[in-house]
């Protein structure tokens, strides 16, 4: 098998790969064949934090004992672990930061690019805070709303305020545990203080503030990022798009946005709308502007504006490689500095727009929310200009139909309709089994496995058994390019899950947008734990998750917030902790004590599928619902009794 075929399952990111090869511009697939991993930094038993090591352990074998300061390997994996988590907590933080100030300049200036696109969402939120409005305005409220969150990052003590979101069962194991975040910054710095030399060295107390930590991520600021983007830009609903380099357009413009912060990139879609741009463009000979994404700017995009998706992570450079990207502006989270050197061998301008991030040697142009429109003429210009220096083009003809843009609003409507609407229907079919469970399928591409493949593998089989998917960021795009996230791809399900499906218009496996959109997920649990007869709890639930070609640190902060919040989560590629069998023995195990999640590891994905169907059905048998129900027909006096109810 050539090494192409090996990489992927994607026959567009094999015909790049071989295209890269033919042009001599190494690529991340050339730059990670071969690298070997060490086993000791793997395995999350290498301590670098002080100057008396680096310290390589182990608890068996070749290695083991302990660091210079007496540091067990459980004490070393558990610090490593504990400041990923930190780390990828505090790139969605800082996301949700950005999506603070550009709301607030931007309803404090009323500037015309951004402005509240969903107000009832601004009047749901005022009620989850508790506020009173004093402007009635939605303007005025969501300022309101921007501010009171912005305090969430600065609180010192007390309680994050959407922790009470969560059911009621969860909050009070919470409290009891003691991991309810008191402010997303004071926890992120903790747990860098905890972790450096000579402080924390109990790895069961260290994760007990992992938890706090993850928790100030998926309830602090992924929540925050995901519902003042709804504000800003409107809550998604579900729409039509397509995916994978084929969206790329050989008689256009090319813009490929990419990045997490979808704040600039939607003044870009909008302002290449502009009939003097679109001149523009014709006078230098094309026939239009074509904006397209990649990564979770992508699915930014796509859920809201329809904007085409050219791929994930691993397909960044790729673009590039079709000699038909004329800019692409990159802001922060998964862009890979080797952009640079393979955008040097073609025409394409490659651009940093964030404050927070440059590339060496790559042209800034700064993002302010108060120019973005300026910003963003700009850079649409700076792509016409670039057009007619084109040299040799070569775009994959793939590209595939895609809905998205499965909110937790969008579910509601969709299965309770505009006066019912809820998430009755979906527990329902649950409890008479034509639905078996629900499984979140998320994370990232990893070039160290055959890409693409994991997530199609695990989908497949969990649709198969009638367990609906949920998916976002790279996972949901690798989905996408398979065909699986349309309602065609019914036919691929177990028989109850297609009669679902098919009864409502769904696909079986639905797109929920970004990596920090995972908080949607906690959001749509939730609601399922209030919607009553799964239990009351989150952990109760026939649910779990799992990121099969994980590699992002923000990857473990999600899994954490999600084992803390009660679901079992697998990940697949490797683990950061299997160096110390105690410490992963805690996680694996022994944490479900305290929380009622888990971690699990395992890199076949029909073994993960497996075991995720294992945990679903072991939920069902205790909650009593393993067998189907029988279906029964409401007749009117049933149907009078649910709407009193």
């Amino acid at each position: 098998m050539n090494r192409e075929n090996h990489l992927t399952v994607c026959r567009a990111t094999r015909q790049m790969i071989a295209k890269a090869g033919r042009d001599g511009v190494p690529t991340v697939f050339d730059r990670v064949r071969g690298r070997r991993t060490c086993a000791f930094g793997s395995g999350g038993t290498c301590c670098r934090i002080c100057a008396m090591g680096p310290c390589q352990v182990r608890e068996n074998g070749p290695g083991a004992g302990s660091g210079v300061c007496g540091a067990t390997p459980a004490t070393i994996a558990a610090r490593n672990f504990g400041r990923m988590i930190a780390a990828g907590t505090a790139a969605h933080c800082d996301h949700a930061r950005e999506v603070i100030a550009t709301a607030l300049e931007a309803l404090h200036s009323e500037n015309a690019i951004y402005s509240v696109r969903d107000p009832e969402k601004v009047r749901a939120l005022a009620g989850v805070l508790g506020l009173t409005p004093k402007d009635t305005g939605p303007g005025g409220l969501a300022r309101q709303v921007a501010e009171m969150l912005k305090g969430e990052f600065g609180s010192q003590d007390g309680e994050l305020l959407f922790a009470r979101r969560a059911p009621a069962k969860r909050y009070e194991i919470w409290r009891r545990l003691e991991v309810i975040p008191r402010g997303i910054d004071r926890e992120v710095v903790e747990m860098l203080h905890r972790t450096s030399v000579g402080v924390d060295q109990d790895f069961e107390h260290l994760m007990l503030q992992g938890m706090r930590t993850a928790l100030a991520d998926g309830w602090g600021g992924s929540m925050i990022a995901t519902e003042l983007q709804d504000v800003l830009f409107g809550a998604p609903r579900p729409t039509r798009g397509r995916v994978n380099l084929g969206v790329l357009r050989e008689d256009h413009v090319n813009i490929v946005v990419h990045g997490h912060e979808p704040m600039l990139p939607m003044a870009v879609v909008e302002a290449a709308r502009d009939e003097d741009l679109l001149a523009r463009a014709r006078d230098a000979g094309a026939r239009g502007i074509n904006v397209v994404g990649i990564c979770c700017t992508a699915n930014e995009l796509l859920m809201r504006q329809g904007v085409p998706v050219a791929g994930s992570v691993l397909q960044q450079e790729l673009a590039i490689i079709t000699g038909a990207v004329d800019l692409m502006m990159v802001d922060v989270q998964c862009v890979m500095q080797g952009l640079a050197n393979v955008a040097a061998c073609y025409h394409t301008a490659l651009v940093t727009t964030s404050p927070r991030a440059r590339i060496e040697g790559v042209a800034h142009v700064e993002f302010d929310p108060a120019h973005a429109d300026k910003t963003a003429r700009e850079l649409i210009i700076k792509a016409v200009e670039n057009f007619p220096r084109r040299g040799v083009v070569e775009i994959p003809r793939e590209e595939m139909d895609v809905v998205a843009g499965f909110s937790h609003e969008a579910i509601r409507y969709m299965l309770g309709g505009r006066f019912r609407a809820g998430y009755g229907p979906l527990n329902e079919n649950i409890i008479n089994g034509r639905i078996r469970g629900v499984a979140a399928v998320v994370g990232c591409s990893n070039p160290r496995v055959r890409f693409g493949d994991l997530h199609t593998a695990v989908v497949r089989e969990l649709i198969a058994n009638n367990v609906l998917v949920l998916t976002t960021g790279c996972a949901a795009i690798n989905c996408a390019k398979e065909g699986l996230l349309v309602p065609e791809a019914a036919d691929l399900a177990g028989s109850g899950l297609r009669e679902v499906c098919e009864a409502v218009g769904i696909p079986p496996v639905l797109h929920c947008g970004s990596c920090v959109d995972n908080s949607r997920l906690l959001v749509a649990a939730t609601e399922m734990v209030r919607q009553g007869g799964l239990g009351d709890d989150i952990a109760d639930l026939p649910l779990a998750g799992c990121a099969p070609e994980w590699m992002s640190e923000k990857a473990i902060a999600i899994g954490q917030y999600f084992v803390t919040s009660g679901v079992t989560v697998g990940f697949g590629v490797g683990f950061p902790t299997l160096g110390s069998e105690r410490f992963s023995r805690f996680l694996f195990e022994d944490i479900a004590r305290l929380t009622g999640g888990r971690w699990f590891f395992e890199p076949d994905p029909m073994l993960m599928a497996r075991r995720i169907v294992e945990h679903i059905d072991a939920r069902r048998r205790a909650l009593g619902i393993e067998q189907a129900r029988e279906r029964v027909l409401f007749d009117m006096e049933m149907r009078r009794q649910i709407g009193a109810g």
